[in-house]
């Protein structure tokens, strides 16, 4: 095992409306997450269906108040070297998204 010091990393996890993908992505890899050694905008992203029913005291984005809505959706995955990164890049996410709640996950990786 190398003795070099592994910085932390987290997974950053987010679904988006594929109309909004890339405003997304873009503000989340300008922090400077996705990035890794030599490469930068590192992504996975998969193609899904998103469910939500809107609340009366809601203000939704998409569909309507009291009715079950389907969206496409993009479930993307990007690692973010560092805390501070990570942190920058969810602040990114929310201010670029679309909807009222945003539905994101955050991981902190095992240095292995």
């Amino acid at each position: 095992m190398s003795s070099e010091v592994i910085p932390d990393r987290y997974k950053l996890i987010f679904y988006v409306p594929t109309t909004h993908l890339n405003l997304c992505k873009d503000a989340v890899f300008e922090t400077g997450a996705g990035s890794f050694n030599n490469y930068s905008r590192c992504c996975f992203q998969s193609l899904g269906q998103g469910q939500f029913q809107p609340s009366d005291s809601a203000n939704p984005a998409i569909g309507t108040i009291g009715s079950l809505e389907s969206v496409e959706e993009m479930k993307v995955e990007v690692m973010c070297p560092g805390r501070s990164v990570m942190l920058r890049a969810v602040e990114a996410l929310v201010k670029a998204h679309p909807y009222e709640e945003v539905a994101y996950e955050v991981y902190k990786m095992e240095n292995v």
